[in-house]
């Protein structure tokens, strides 16, 4: 995966994407950033996608409409203009090429959605028929993977978290102290189905009384138990290739997404997946900067070791070896004032001074903060 391209889809004028081993998606809310996304999944596991609405009953027809409705959500076939260009890899994708026969492939993207959360609203994974027509294919995918790797992937394990397994001991501490603060989350019958409760000070809350964190976090927890750790029948990492989430930030403190990215830097370096994030919380763009610093720093590593108070005798520090060998590239996506069409803009070197204060603010994330301090320093000036 190198280059993607869209143009004239939706909301969309013109995303050019060079993807590196973390590409990182910034934007306003509702610019486009889901649409590029869904799509290059639609693009890269076109065959999965088709054969499994087949395996579903959903009744496409094989009908370019009907797939389009399916896959993005009810009422949304006419996201694909008659000027609609996608070209992935310099290959173009044609809208004719939807309803064609799919042959029987692995999909190569494992796709962590922003609305992960409905995927366990009610304490366990839905199935892939358990969401109405209006829920995005990404979403009841997600989901029924979540539901299958739960059943039989995890060898009946009562207790999702601490897991010894399935994260590395630093990063699980870390997951514990900025999220759960020694609870377990652990899978109770309650009403005929096993469903997951957090248990604290002898008490088992059900899921819908957890803290907003801790619900929003619980899905992408799962979703790295899935990409992490010893191999599974149910789910087999090795077939992917590339990893999205979109949102990994949400309810999260600040100390906690500091711990996700390190959990990121684990599938893209153990894992060797390429990963794409999308995020509107600068503790990302904060990451990418350093890194870019510090790539010509002699002690490189040893500042990234800093950076997330990772203990001499930790394996991460083992596991980090060799990623300044990787890159970063940052991409913001921006609505026209005139028009509303999202273009994208590449803003990978993050340079604080660069004359275009699209890549000086970091496509917005810092621009309160630069604000702030501005008119601090005015202001305590004036006072003196």
């Amino acid at each position: 995966m190198e280059k993607f391209i869209i143009k004239h889809f939706g909301p969309i004028k013109d995303v050019s994407l060079d993807f590196g081993d973390l590409t990182i998606l910034v934007g306003p809310q509702a610019s486009g950033k889901s649409i590029a996304l869904e799509t290059l999944k639609l693009v890269i596991d076109r065959d999965h996608v088709i054969n499994t609405l087949d395996r579903y009953n959903y009744i496409i027809g094989h009908n370019t409409e009907n797939i389009l409705n399916v896959y993005y959500g009810e009422g949304m076939s006419d996201i694909w203009k008659g000027d609609s260009f996608i070209e992935y890899d310099g290959e173009a994708f044609l809208k004719r090429s939807l309803p064609k026969k799919a042959d029987d492939k692995d999909e190569s993207m494992f796709y962590i959605p922003a609305q992960r959360i409905f995927s366990i609203s009610d304490g366990r994974p839905k199935n892939f028929m358990e969401f109405d027509s209006s829920s995005p294919y990404i979403l009841r995918a997600f989901s029924e993977t979540l539901r299958l790797f739960m059943q039989n992937g995890l060898g009946n394990a009562n207790v999702l978290f601490p897991m010894g397994n399935r994260l590395k001991g630093f990063l699980r501490h870390s997951f514990d102290e900025s999220i759960f603060h020694n609870a377990k989350i652990m899978m109770e019958e309650r009403a005929g189905q096993k469903k997951m409760v957090l248990n604290v000070d002898n008490m088992s809350i059900p899921f819908m009384s957890w803290s907003a964190g801790q619900k929003e976090f619980m899905p992408l927890l799962l979703a790295f138990y899935c990409l992490s750790g010893p191999p599974s029948k149910v789910i087999k990492k090795e077939k992917y290739k590339y990893v999205v989430i979109e949102e990994p930030e949400m309810g999260l403190h600040p100390k906690a997404i500091i711990s996700v990215i390190l959990q990121i830097l684990e599938l893209i370096q153990a894992g060797g997946y390429k990963v794409i994030v999308s995020t509107h919380s600068p503790v990302f763009l904060e990451f990418a900067w350093g890194f870019n610093v510090l790539k010509a720093n002699t002690h490189q590593y040893d500042a990234l070791y800093e950076m997330f108070n990772i203990p001499e005798t930790s394996p991460v520090r083992d596991m980090l070896q060799g990623l300044f060998e990787k890159n970063i590239r940052t991409y913001y996506f921006k609505r026209g004032n005139r028009n509303g069409k999202v273009v994208s803009h590449d803003i990978s070197t993050l340079d604080v001074a660069d004359a275009n204060s699209i890549i000086s603010e970091w496509g917005g994330l810092s621009e309160f903060s630069s604000k702030v301090s501005e008119v601090v320093s005015k202001y305590s000036i004036d006072n003196e």
